[in-house]
Formats: structure tokens, sequence, C-alpha cells
């Protein structure tokens, strides 16, 4: 893959990548972060970096278990030290129903957070989420089932009086 390439790939994918890492985290400076770190270790392999077959699957893929490491080594080191992690201040989303979808789907379990915001926001298959995460199609049908669910009760909780069917995910 040539410089021009990589940068064509980077330029219109990063947004994306980092609002989708944004759902998963909920935390905005972190999905900025493990996306770039992503791309920086897709960099280093450019040479066998292949952008026929599906580029940010992989530099999705990265960066969301990236996040998952940052946030063991940091509940590990909390534990030792005897600390409580106190959160960062949330970013002001640009409006009130999307700050609500996100903190919703951060009270869901991480499986099933994972495959919806894989699922609907990603537009992947649901066979595409399985490879991604390495579960069975089954597994993910069961999780977007459980997770859509669970989803619905956390918006409808947050905001009893808006009229059903509104909020889209």
């Amino acid at each position: 893959m040539t410089p021009q390439e990589f940068d064509a790939f980077y330029t219109a994918s990063f947004s994306r990548l980092t609002g989708q890492l944004y759902a998963l985290t909920g935390n905005w400076s972190e999905a900025q972060d493990v996306v770039q770190e992503a791309f920086v270790r897709a960099w280093d392999r450019r040479r066998t970096f292949d952008l026929d077959s599906a580029p940010e699957a992989w530099i999705r893929t990265t960066a969301r278990r990236l996040a998952l490491s940052r946030w063991r080594r940091l509940t590990r080191g909390l534990q030792l030290a005897g600390r409580h992690h106190r959160e960062d201040p949330p970013v002001e989303p640009p409006t009130d129903e999307h700050l609500m979808v996100v903190a919703a789907l951060r009270e869901l379990p991480e499986a099933q957070r994972t495959a919806l915001v894989l699922h609907h926001m990603c537009d992947l298959s649901v066979e595409q989420v399985a490879a991604e995460t390495g579960a069975g199609v089954s597994a993910v049908k069961s999780r977007l089932a459980r997770g859509r669910a669970a989803l619905a009760a956390e918006l409808t909780d947050r905001n009893p009086t808006r009229e059903e069917g509104k909020l889209r995910v």
C-alpha cells in the first residue's frame, strides 16, 4: 500500500471509526486515542495491510481490543493501589438523544453493546459481526435480540415521556 492510499483510507474512515468506538467506550478522548493507535499499527504493517480485505474492520477490532486492554489495566492498577476510579466528565454530544443512547449502551453487557454497535452503527451483517468478535452467528443473533430489548428498556427508563419508536439506534 502506498502512503497516498493509506492517507486516503485514514481520511475517509477516521471520523466514522472514532464515532463507533465512542459508542463502545462512552469516552470521546479514549475513542480517538485507540483509533489513532490502531492506525499507527496498520501503518507499521502497511506493506501487508490490504485495503481490499475489510481494513476498517481490522482498525475497529484493533481499537476495540486496545480500549478493552486499557480498561483492564486501569482497573487492575486501581485495585492494586486501592483507589477508586474517578470517571472523566462526559463530553457534550451533539444532541440529548445521542447522549441518552450512549449512556444506555454503557449499561449493557459488553457483548451485547459490541454486537449492537457493530451491527446497527457500523452496518455489519450478523455474519460479519460474528467474524469480527469471534462469536458464532447464533450467539450474535441472541446478543442482538437481548441487547435490543435491554437498550429499549434503558431508553424507556431514561425518558418515559417520549413516544415509543421516536428514538432510533
